[in-house]
């Protein structure tokens, strides 16, 4: 699993990391910043639950 997000589409709604806090986190501007671009898939529902809560859907998983 690999993530790719779009920093320009980024509303700043932090509802990435309360999903995935492992995964995601927020820079001092407030954009979503991707601690583990390829998290374990022990991660799995949590990233599909932060790509699915993202209003902006700045956030998906590459193709594999």
């Amino acid at each position: 699993m690999r993530i790719e997000i779009d920093e320009d589409k980024c509303t700043m709604a932090g509802q990435c990391v309360l999903a995935a806090p492992n995964v995601f986190d927020q820079r001092d501007d407030g954009v979503v910043a991707v601690l583990d671009a390829e998290p374990p898939e022990s991660e799995r529902t949590a990233v599909e639950d932060a790509i699915i809560r993202c209003p902006a859907v700045a956030i998906w998983l590459a193709a594999e």
